[in-house]
């Protein structure tokens, strides 16, 4: 029953077929000017009918991997080369995969897989093609980040008792749970060596907080926006978050609130917005859009 109720949770938050709707995918380019972040050119790269949604860029080449409907109702991974404007599949499976992640070691993308049985593991499959390799699959997990080579920070659907967060040391199998009401965003925040996600406290509060896995502490950064969860790194100090049709930064340096993105060009674009993502260099944008 556990397993059930967790499946019919993850085909809510990872992206099943009865709950999704129609995304798109929307690459723009960044930069600072002045200290002014400025969002341009916009571009729809996923310019179809269907979920494509779940962008996550190669941390040292143009590519952005992402989860996308086939005509079967499926989920694969897809991977966009932004250079030269294709699309090809990494993965064509009877399986369903969400929420791709270039692996540490460059070698791999990890991810959910999802099977018609209820069960969901998180494997990996090499970036130059071939089959999936098990990580871990006695834990129901929605979504994933690395934080070295050898330990993850989990998103875990735990039934009736909801989302919390585990930290997971691969070589041991060790999973120790961190904190519970957790959001569906986990990164790693440039340059520091500590993980941020986003907890709930109270039904109108979300805080985004940092996990430091040397000490095991967890220390709160800076409020949410009101009812979102996810969120991005442009750098070590500055967060961006989005309301659903605004785009918002955050600098922890100066505590200023979240204040609203100028965006050049067409934004009427940008409507139901939920995911955001962010290359290394801080150069490139990825929003995912309602259709």
């Amino acid at each position: 029953m556990i397993r059930l109720l967790c499946f019919i949770l993850l085909s809510f938050c990872a992206g099943g077929i009865a709950a999704q709707t129609g995304s798109d995918i929307i690459l723009f380019d960044l930069k600072q000017v002045d200290h002014v972040l400025v969002v341009s050119g916009g571009k729809n790269i996923t310019a179809r009918k269907g979920y494509d949604n779940q962008p996550f860029f190669d941390p040292v080449k143009p590519l952005i991997y992402f989860a996308s409907f086939n005509d079967s109702g499926r989920s694969d991974i897809k991977v966009y080369q932004y250079h030269k404007n294709s699309t090809v599949n990494l993965t064509v499976t009877a399986e369903r995969e969400y929420s791709p992640t270039v692996t540490p070691d460059g070698q791999f993308i990890s991810c959910i897989i999802q099977r018609d049985n209820g069960e969901q593991d998180l494997g990996r499959y090499p970036v130059k093609g071939g089959e999936a390799e098990v990580l871990i699959n006695d834990l129901v997990i929605g979504y994933h980040a690395w934080i070295n080579r050898e330990q993850l920070l989990l998103f875990v659907l735990d039934g009736k008792d909801g989302n919390s967060l585990h930290f997971y040391d691969l070589p041991s199998k060790k999973d120790t749970v961190l904190a519970n009401g957790i959001g569906r965003s986990l990164h790693a925040i440039p340059g520091t060596g500590k993980m941020s996600f986003v907890q709930r406290v109270s039904e109108k509060e979300l805080l985004v907080k940092a996990f430091n896995p040397a000490s095991m502490e967890i220390t709160t950064i800076a409020p949410a926006l009101p009812g979102q969860d996810h969120l991005t790194w442009l750098n070590e100090h500055t967060l961006l978050m989005s309301d659903g049709t605004k785009l918002y930064v955050y600098d922890t340096l100066t505590n200023k609130g979240w204040q609203p993105v100028t965006i050049e060009g067409d934004v009427s674009m940008l409507k139901g917005i939920t995911r955001l993502a962010v290359n290394k260099k801080a150069s490139k944008l990825a929003v995912v859009v309602s259709e």
